[in-house]
């Protein structure tokens, strides 16, 4: 009993040794990385003549540097502090982050990324997750590195359980995800579907203006890479993007995201499959006072268009031919470029002139197919239309364009010419 007694109390005391042991050679790396980081900025700060006072009890700091005194203590509550404590660290490493990418670079080389990261987790209060979050946001700020590091220590698990996440708290919860979506554009692997979720659990719920564009914003920068766009489809992001691009303060973020996955078969078949389009992008390309707005509707429109009779006719009966001849007349000279594309493809199909390479593409039907007779009616009342919309719509549209007649009939002597293209040139 008394040598099982004793080997107990080696082996206790044994790891309460090995721990301390842990902690000091811990605090022995932070002690060198101060060091060095007073050393190398004694312009801004001034010689360090602090010093590093260690024992079994308490490690401290003891130096006319203030900043490095609490980042320190900061580092050792973020470790082995109670909650607490760690909020009360995290607020520390917030503010001392903001001053200066030096500082941020040194907080990541002494470990504090993964215990805020930790924090965001569920099983902390609301008020220590958004300090977490504030405190990672600032340490996110123009380092990339610093970013791949908050990703690789699992900030996406954490943030898809908050899903329920405060209204107070969500601009700072949109404005780190999308701070660290932007890695996708440095080729940097992002797993987005552990962030599509709460993004769009927040675009669909009565989030602010300002949340709502910053998640606009994730979209945006998850869909420039090609291996999001299914994830993105499959999600029903399409749908919700169309609703948002009918709002204008959000139009020009959704608009340009739908561009970017028009462009891939499985985006362009989503689209062409909703039941807002064409109908959203035509009402788009009568906002004249937001042209940004105007000229990304005309491009899905026109990638739509391109080679697909059935969307041609979808948006005839939409009522679009006199909409783009308004868009011709008083758009932007990008908007002016791609509304004229548009209309000399109806043109083209109007007069059954088109090359292999010229607009849009249809394939040839025999005489006695039913698709020829239904072409022949497509045909009729195409041509209808645009005759009506150019009577009836002439004289409106030269009084917008302020009497200036001869711009107004140079552009309609556009329509005329004949042009071929091996690919959308706007």
């Amino acid at each position: 009993m008394a040598d099982s007694s004793s080997s107990s109390s080696s082996s206790s005391s044994s790891s309460s040794w090995y721990q301390v042991y842990l902690k000091l050679k811990f605090f022995s790396r932070i002690r060198r990385l101060l060091v060095n980081k007073s050393t190398s900025s004694t312009k801004q700060y001034g010689p360090s003549q602090g010093i590093i006072i260690v024992d079994q009890q308490e490690t401290r700091f003891v130096g006319d540097n203030d900043d490095d005194g609490i980042l320190q203590r900061s580092v050792k509550r973020l470790h082995f502090g109670s909650r607490e404590e760690k909020a009360a660290a995290a607020t520390e490493i917030k503010r001392l982050a903001g001053d200066d990418l030096r500082r941020r670079k040194l907080m990541a080389d002494l470990g504090v990324i993964p215990p805020l990261v930790a924090m965001v987790g569920s099983e902390y209060a609301p008020d220590h997750r958004r300090l977490a979050v504030q405190a990672l946001l600032e340490l996110a700020n123009g380092t990339c590195t610093n970013k791949a590091l908050i990703v690789q220590a699992g900030i996406f698990l954490k943030l898809y359980e908050n899903v329920n996440i405060e209204e107070s708290a969500k601009p700072e919860f949109a404005q780190l995800i999308m701070s660290l979506s932007s890695l996708v554009n440095a080729q940097f692997p992002i797993d987005s579907s552990k962030i599509l979720p709460l993004v769009l659990h927040m675009l669909e719920s009565d989030s602010s203006v300002e949340t709502k564009t910053l998640c606009l914003g994730t979209l945006y920068n998850l869909s420039n890479m090609i291996g999001n766009v299914g994830s993105l489809v499959t999600n029903e992001v399409i749908q919700t993007l169309l609703k948002l691009s009918s709002i204008k303060e959000a139009s020009e973020k959704a608009l340009a995201t739908l561009g970017n996955l028009v462009v891939t078969s499985m985006g362009k078949k989503a689209l062409e499959n909703s039941p807002l389009v064409p109908e959203c992008l035509i009402e788009i390309l009568t906002w004249d006072d937001k042209s940004k707005s105007q000229e990304l509707s005309a491009y899905i429109l026109m990638i739509l268009a391109h080679q697909s009779s059935l969307q041609r006719t979808k948006m005839a009966e939409g009522g679009i031919v006199p909409i783009l001849l308004q868009v011709a007349l008083l758009g932007s000279t990008l908007a002016q470029k791609r509304a004229l594309k548009l209309l000399q493809w109806f043109k083209d199909e109007r007069q059954m002139k088109m090359g292999p390479h010229s607009g849009p593409q249809t394939r040839r039907s025999s005489f006695s197919s039913p698709m020829h007779v239904d072409a022949g009616e497509g045909k009729k009342l195409m041509k209808n239309m645009v005759q009506q919309s150019l009577h009836k719509n002439m004289e409106t549209i030269t009084r917008r364009a302020n009497g200036n007649s001869d711009k107004s009939n140079s552009k309609i002597k556009l329509l005329e010419i004949s042009s071929s293209s091996k690919s959308l040139p706007y």
